[in-house]
This record gives structure tokens, sequence and C-alpha cells, in this order.
């Protein structure tokens, strides 16, 4: 029942509405009317006396008017007629638009030059900007703040990376230092229980500290001995047997391609006489601890 009167209620309610709306009560509002469409007419004789008022008998040079159809299409060598053209392919009409433009430009060039009519900007053609120089200051600024913080934005780019990298390299040194401490802990107390009796372990942290200290030997020169060192190296010999090294043997006694008769005589240069440095004194010298010795072995 209650659904029913409502469904009466709304049939006079709208019956109502329309009532007021056919007497003119209802106020411009919600409520819209909807007006008939123009019909579209076609006047015919318009359109003719307009295309007459185009006709104006002046000379081509004054009109520019050029009529022609597409160009021929280099892909299949023919001119696409209007028919093959499908109104709804964007891609289809806009080329046709194109094509038939072209084929004006190729009809018309020909007939500026022959009526001596520039078609070619000059070089020095002055044309006046559509923005002003303070736009165009402005739009400079503005790509130059840009190309700046582009910049900016990259260099913090690379210092972050410079950094990443730098801390990974820290990371891994020092999981190295702890990972070798660790070893060496466990080499030590391996040693005080008795475990192993080896003290390799004192060797590779040793040797270890020195690489650390001398850094890498493979960019480092290798120096040889400083002149003072190799003077005293071919004056005193590398060491070995000092003592009995000038001893005379079987072989060196019976050798005498050394032997110097005017020095063994004392007649060499500056020696003997009376005036010169070898006289009595040098007679009377004893003679040395070598020439004692090769007496001795002569005497054996």
């Amino acid at each position: 029942s209650d659904s029913g009167s409502d469904s009466e209620d709304s049939s006079l309610s709208d019956s109502e509405l329309q009532e007021a709306f056919a007497k003119g009560a209802l106020k411009p509002g919600l409520n819209v009317v909807l007006e008939e469409r123009p019909k579209r007419r076609n006047d015919t004789d318009g359109l003719k006396q307009c295309l007459a008022e185009f006709r104006q008998q002046l000379a081509w040079v004054e009109r520019l008017d050029v009529t022609l159809g597409p160009v021929a299409d280099p892909v299949s060598q023919s001119a696409s007629t209007s028919d093959a053209v499908d109104p709804e392919n964007d891609f289809q009409r806009e080329m046709s638009f194109y094509r038939q433009a072209q084929a004006a430009v190729l009809e018309a060039l020909p007939r500026l030059r022959k009526l001596q009519v520039p078609t070619r900007r000059p070089d020095d053609y002055f044309a006046e900007m559509a923005k002003s120089d303070q736009q165009m200051q402005k739009i400079r600024q503005k790509l130059k703040s840009k190309q700046e913080a582009m910049e900016r934005s990259e260099k913090a780019k690379q210092l972050r990376a410079m950094r990443k990298y730098g801390k990974k390299v820290q990371v891994e040194v020092l999981q190295r230092r702890q990972k070798e401490k660790k070893n060496m802990l466990n080499a030590v107390k391996k040693y005080q229980k008795g475990l192993t009796d080896k003290l390799d372990f004192l060797d590779e942290e040793q040797t270890s500290s020195q690489g650390n200290k001398k850094g890498n030997a493979s960019q480092r020169t290798k120096k040889g001995p400083n002149a003072k060192r190799r003077y005293k190296n071919q004056k005193f010999g590398f060491g070995g047997k000092k003592k009995g090294s000038k001893w005379n043997t079987k072989e060196s006694f019976n050798d005498v391609s050394s032997f110097q008769s005017k020095v063994a005589h004392n007649k060499g240069p500056g020696k003997g006489g009376r005036g010169g440095k070898g006289g009595k004194k040098a007679l009377n010298k004893r003679p040395g601890k070598r020439a004692r010795q090769k007496m001795k072995n002569r005497a054996r």
C-alpha cells in the first residue's frame, strides 16, 4: 500500500510539473529547454557571388593561385586520387595535403623565376624577432641555471660514488685486519696449548708489517750500493779469508813472469846512487815482511 501511494504521489507531482512547465510558471535553472537545431542551407547564389568576386581579371603574379592535384607517389609512381584517400585515416589525409602542396610548389617556382620574382630570402635580411631581447635574456638565464644545476647534481653523484668506494675499501681493509688478527690469536692459543711447536705466524706477522712499511715492491726500484761502498769493495774486496791470503804457493813461486831485475837490484829510476832516495839508508833498511817470506821460501 505504501509503494502504491508513493507511485501515485510521484505521478501527480510529475503531472503538476508538466502543467506548470506548459503554463510557463517554471523559472530557468535546473530545467533546460532544448532548442531545435538550425537547418543547414545550401546558398548556391551566395557562393556563386563570392566566387565571382574572387575571379578578378588580374595577373597571375598578383593572384598566385595554383590548382593542381597531388604529386605522384614516389613509392607507387602514380598520383593518388581523392577516392583512394580514407578521410578517417589521419596519416593518409595529411600525406595527400603534403603531396598536393608539393605539386603546387613545383609548378609555381619555375613560373616565379621566369617572371624574375625572388623566391629566396637575402643574406642581409633583417626580421624583427617575435620575442624581445629581455625575454630572450630571461630564457638564457633560465637555461644557464638549469645547466649549472645539472652539473652540480652530476658532481654530487660522483662525490657520493667516490665516498661509497672509499668506504667499501676501508671496510675491506678492516675485515682483512680482523681476519689476520683472529688467525694469529688462534695460532698463539694452539702454541700455548702445545698443539703445535711452529712459530711461523710470527714470521708472517713480521713480513706483513715490513711489507706495509715498504709499500708495494713492484712500484719501487731496487737501488745498488752507493759510490763509497763500491770504492771500498774495489779496494778491499767483498770479504772472505784475509789472513794468509798473500802467501806464496808452489805455482806463484815458480811463476817469474812479473819479475823485474831493475826493481829487484835497486837499479830503477830514483833508486840507488848517493843522492837518490835509495842510498846507504836503503841498503841498511830492514827488508819487509814479504821480502823475508820470499827469502825463507827460497831457503827451503
